[in-house]
């Protein structure tokens, strides 16, 4: 079935809130496991998507990205972690900065769950729901990989950081103040998606075969 504009926007709306709520959520439990409690005293441990909507990154321009075809692109209000806090941190800013892609994973995993078994539905809302299902597969494993990219500040960044040796891993971390601007260039000049399609469709196919 071709959906119209405002049925594709509305297909996507739930998946995207859901992506991005989880995700930095995740994070916020992460730290608080390991030690810091800087985005519970926030109000930021939380499913409400209001407490974690940018007007520009989560919802401007992932409009935009659904009407034009374009590569889906955007971003969240991060939850605030203060690495410092935590017991070991190091070694549990991995654990901290992994949490919001493993969300992305395990929601892309439900939706395509969801789309495997669209027929157990009322037949009025298969079609409906089985284009929110691929919009959710699709949102969420694309944060995964974007995430995963060992560019500070995106999650890979931490995790890179937290791998790499001590002089290492603050070298490293001094991109952090250019990381966004890289990775804007990355993402115009096409380099950017020829280095993660090979990752999205890893996980891809990893996906078809956990939901089979």
């Amino acid at each position: 079935m071709e959906l119209t504009t405002i049925q594709k926007m509305a297909a996507y709306a739930l998946p995207i809130l859901f992506a991005i709520t989880v995700h930095e959520a995740a994070h916020g439990y992460a730290a608080k496991y390991f030690g810091d409690l800087t985005a519970e005293r926030m109000g930021r441990i939380t499913l409400n998507p209001f407490k974690h909507i940018d007007p520009i990154g989560t919802v401007l321009l992932p409009a935009l990205s659904v009407m034009l075809g374009g590569i889906l692109f955007g971003w969240a209000k991060p939850v605030p972690v203060n690495f410092a806090n935590l017991r070991r941190p190091k070694q549990d800013m991995l654990w901290v900065a992994l949490a919001g892609p493993a969300s992305n994973f395990v929601m892309a995993l439900c939706w395509g769950l969801i789309l495997a078994r669209v027929q157990v539905f009322p037949l009025s809302a298969q079609d409906f729901l089985a284009q929110m299902s691929v919009a959710g597969i699709q949102i969420n494993l694309v944060l995964l990989v974007l995430n995963l990219f060992p560019l500070p500040p995106l999650d890979g960044g931490r995790i890179a950081v937290s791998l790499l040796p001590m002089q290492a891993a603050i070298a490293f971390s001094r991109i952090e103040r250019y990381g966004m601007f890289i990775l804007i260039a990355l993402l115009f000049t096409g380099i950017l998606g020829a280095i993660l399609s090979p990752v999205l469709r890893f996980f891809q196919h990893l996906l078809a075969t956990l939901v089979m």
